[in-house]
Order: C-alpha cells, then structure tokens, then sequence
C-alpha cells in the first residue's frame, strides 16, 4: 500500500529522510512538522512532493498521514513517538531512541499497546558491509565467532553539524548515545544480544575544542556474553582523525577485519587478507547512510502485518538495554549485569 508519511523535525536528518523515503516504492512524505514556521512550497520543490508543513504536532498527527518520521532532539523523542503511536501511526524513530532507558521503555510500550509497527534508525545494518558480514558468519566462513571489536571513531566537533545540539547532557546524553550506539549495534547484530555483564570506561580529550561537552566524549566498553563469547566497543567523539568505523570478528575458523577476510575454508597458508568488495561505513554524513534500502525493508514489513527485519524496535531496545548499561557501568565504576537493567 501507499504511505503517507509525516517528518518531526526538519534538520540535517530529516532531509535525508525525506529524499530516502520518496525514493522507496510506496512511501512520500504529506507533511512536516517543524517549531519554526516553514513555507509549503519551498519543502514541496526541496523534495518532489506535495508537503503540508505544520507547527501543531497534534494537527499533523490527526491528518491523513500513515506514518511518522521523527527526526527531532533526543530529549524529544519519548513524547512525540508515544504521541505518534497513540494516533495510530507507524514510527520511524532516528538514534538514539532517547536518552534514558525508561523513556525508550515507554515508546516500546506505546508502540506495543497501539499495534502500530516501528524500526529505529540502525541504518548501518543495511550498508553492505554489514549485510555481507552476516551473510559470511550465518555460512560460517568464520566459524563460531568468540571474540569482536566494532569502534566508532568521529570527531564531532564545530565542523560538524550536530555539534551545535550534541555537546549538552540534555541533547547528547553521552557519547555511546550520542553516535557510538552504531558500534555497538552493530557488534550485537554480528555476535548476537545475549549480554550478561558489561565494564565501562570514560575518559575525555584535553583538546579546547572538545571544552564545550557537558559529558565524557570517549567510552570504551568490555561486553561478556552469555556464551562465554567477549566483546569490545569503543565510541571516541573526541577524536581528530578520519572517520573510521573499525569492525574486528575472530572465529574459530578464520577472521574479518573490515572489508577483508582471512579462512580456512579458503584454505588460506599465506599472510594475506583476502578483499571484500562492499560499500563501508566510512562516513558520517547522512546522506551517505543506506536509510532508503531501511525504509523500504520497512514498508515491505508493514505491508505484510510483520516487524521489519534487522531493526526493529525489538532488537533496538535490546541494544539500548546494554547502552544503558555500559554507561551505568562507567557513572558507577564497576561491572553491570544486563538483569540490573530490568
């Protein structure tokens, strides 16, 4: 079926949303929600389609739109997904999903409790990278993986447009919150989300730059599964280096290190890596995130009545459960066990 979707917030985000979902085959974006007064016809032409622009959220949400797509703060999000869900639309709900565990509980539940359907904008889970390294450890090229490491590293300083917002505790949260969330979801989708117990570290660059944040700017974080398998996620938004989204899997029968892989289904005797041809995640900029390949998985999901596969709301609040613990594990100095996050 067609729909009609709605934006909450007209940022940088949300127009990477908007040209992503008009792309798809059944959705076009009917409207946008925005505090500041926006002209009709500029964001129709910005985007190809007849928008309706709206400065009442209830009046946007009480339209004929199916579907929303909340591309506004964080500190937003609780109110305005629960809004959504309880209008009875569907949810696109950009990370984070919000910046405390109960906040994130209470989108989950409203989402439950309407029947409407919702994903999380884990849109990395969609970059071939990604897509071709579960694909290899599903046909065990690898073997049984024990050991991984996913690290996000992003200097989100004045350059970057999400500095202006990111530096507060209120809007950023923290910086596993902030952006490493992508790392760390994306080192669950590879070796799964049963997480007994996590130990944190915080620390922060002394670069004047980075003066301005309110929280620490780098989170390196030890998970232990449930199996007995160890993980590692480091997220440094103090960093001045290119951006890099190291991706490090050992298994029994071989490793993956970013784009390349070493087996012994290969047969592999030398010293060389072999090389994957897939598109990295190499950037931070929004408009180069696979978000229209997540939204038409998206619709296709709706269409049949189903969760979306990959990033469903589900699997995003598990990934939010160990984020909050990881950062509980570092406030607090110690290890936290996952049962600690009810």
């Amino acid at each position: 079926m067609a729909y009609r979707v709605g934006i909450i917030g007209y940022g940088w985000a949300a127009t990477a949303h908007a040209d992503a979902i008009n792309g798809t085959e059944q959705g076009s974006v009917a409207a946008v929600f925005s505090s500041r007064q926006l002209d009709d016809a500029e964001v129709s032409a910005a985007h190809g389609s007849e928008i309706k622009t709206y400065t009442d959220l209830e009046a946007m949400l009480n339209s004929d739109i199916d579907v929303v797509s909340i591309t506004s703060y964080p500190n937003q999000h609780r109110e305005q997904a629960v809004a959504a869900a309880n209008a009875g639309k569907h949810i696109i709900l950009e990370k984070p999903m919000a910046l405390s565990w109960e906040d994130c509980k209470a989108i989950n539940d409203a989402v439950v409790a309407n029947g409407v359907k919702a994903c999380v904008c884990f849109e990395l889970r969609f970059i071939s990278q990604f897509l071709t390294t579960t694909q290899l450890i599903d046909e065990g090229l690898v073997g049984d993986v024990h050991y991984g490491e996913v690290d996000y590293y992003h200097g989100i300083g004045p350059w970057y447009g999400q500095y202006r917002w990111n530096t507060t505790k209120e809007n950023g949260g923290s910086s596993l919150l902030s952006a490493g969330c992508h790392a760390l979801d994306a080192l669950l989708l590879c070796m799964g989300n049963e997480v007994e117990e996590v130990t944190a570290y915080e620390t922060t660059s002394k670069h004047e730059i980075f003066e301005k944040y309110e929280y620490a700017t780098t989170t390196a974080a030890i998970l232990k599964f449930k199996n007995g398998s160890v993980g590692k996620v480091a997220s440094v938004i103090d960093c001045l280096q290119p951006y890099y989204f190291h991706t490090h899997l050992v298994g029994s029968e071989g490793s993956m290190l970013d784009n390349k892989i070493y087996s012994t289904k290969f047969g592999l005797r030398d010293k060389k890596w072999a090389e994957l041809p897939m598109a990295m995640a190499d950037s931070g900029d929004v408009a180069d995130h696979p978000y229209q390949d997540q939204f038409q998985a998206f619709f296709d999901a709706t269409d049949k009545g189903e969760d979306m596969p990959r990033t469903s709301m589900a699997e995003a609040l598990e990934t939010f459960r160990v984020l909050f613990a990881c950062d509980k594990s570092a406030a607090e100095g110690r290890p936290v066990k996952l049962s600690e996050i009810a």
